[in-house]
C-alpha cells in the first residue's frame, strides 16, 4: 500500500491516471476513495494524475487521538509529504469541506506547492462563521455539541457509515475538535496568489459567505442549485465541467 510519512504518522494515498497532478482531499468522515465512489476520479484521471489522499484519522491513514496532530500546519505537512513521496514539487489541489479548509491552509502555509486550488463547501473565514445561524435554525442552544450534527449528516450516506465503522471514534473526535477550532484563513488565502475556484450548494449555510468572499477577492465561484452541504458533492455531472475547465486553464499557462 502506498504511504507517505509525516510527523511519525502514515498517510495513505492512491494514484491513477496521467497528466498534470491534482490532489483530491475529502471531507470529514470520508476517505480518498469516496471521490472514485462518486465518479470523480475516473473522469479526472483521463487528463490528470489523480492523487487521492486518506486524511489523517480516516481511511487507511493513521488515526492519532490527540487533537494537536490535526493542527493546520500538520495537515499541510501530510499533504506535502505525499507530494514529496511522489517527487512532485507542485500540484493542483481539490478539497471539499474539511478538504477545502486543508486547501486554504496549503495556500497560506505552502503556496509554492500549489498550482491551483479548488475549494468546495467551506468558508475561508472558518467553521464557526455560520454555525450559530445553523443552531438557531434547528432550534438548538448555542452550546450544543456540533459534532453530533456533523456526524448525523454523515450517517445519511452508506459509504460514510462504512468509513465511520472502520475507524476509531476517538480519532474522529480529535480530528473534529481541531478542525472546528481553526481560525479563518481568508486574509492569508487572498495574499497567497494561488488561483482559486470556489463552489457550494445554494442550500449550504456556507454558500453566501463563500460567494461574498469570492466576489470581494475576484475569485471565481459557482453555485450548485438547491444542494445542501453534502449534496453538492453528489453532483459530479454539474461540478466536474467547471473544475476541469479551471484546471485546464492552469495547464495551458503552465501554472
Amino acid at each position: 500500500m502506498p504511504f507517505a510519512r509525516s510527523n511519525g504518522y502514515k498517510i495513505f494515498f492512491e494514484v491513477s491516471g496521467s497528466g498534470s497532478p491534482v490532489v483530491l482531499h475529502p471531507g470529514m468522515f470520508e476517505d480518498g476513495r469516496h471521490w472514485a465512489h462518486l465518479g470523480y476520479t475516473e473522469i479526472l484521471a483521463a487528463s490528470h494524475t489523480v492523487i487521492a489522499i486518506d486524511p489523517l484519522g480516516l481511511g487507511a491513514s493513521d488515526g492519532p487521538r490527540e487533537p494537536a496532530a490535526y493542527a493546520l500546519e500538520r495537515r499541510v505537512q501530510y499533504v506535502t509529504a505525499v507530494l514529496d513521496e511522489l517527487g512532485l514539487g507542485r500540484a493542483a489541489f481539490w478539497g471539499y469541506s474539511l478538504g477545502a479548509m486543508t486547501g486554504y491552509a496549503m495556500a497560506a502555509h505552502a503556496p509554492e506547492r500549489l498550482t491551483r486550488l479548488v475549494a468546495g463547501a467551506f468558508d475561508p473565514d472558518g467553521f464557526w462563521s455560520k454555525v450559530p445561524d445553523v443552531l438557531a435554525a434547528l432550534g438548538l442552544p448555542g452550546d450544543f455539541d456540533v459534532y453530533e450534527i456533523v456526524k448525523r449528516g454523515a450517517l445519511s450516506s452508506p459509504y460514510q457509515v462504512a468509513v465511520i465503522e472502520r475507524g476509531d471514534p476517538a480519532a474522529h473526535r480529535a480530528n473534529y475538535e481541531m478542525f472546528s477550532r481553526e481560525p479563518g484563513l481568508g486574509g492569508r488565502l487572498a495574499a497567497s496568489g494561488v488561483p482559486a475556484l470556489m463552489y457550494a450548494g445554494t442550500a449550504d449555510p456556507w454558500h453566501d459567505p463563500m460567494q461574498d468572499y469570492a466576489r470581494s477577492q475576484g475569485v471565481e465561484f459557482f453555485p450548485v442549485p438547491d444542494a445542501d452541504h453534502g449534496g453538492a458533492l453528489q453532483r459530479p455531472d454539474e461540478v466536474l465541467p467547471r473544475v476541469l475547465s479551471f484546471l485546464s486553464a492552469g495547464d495551458q499557462r503552465g501554472a
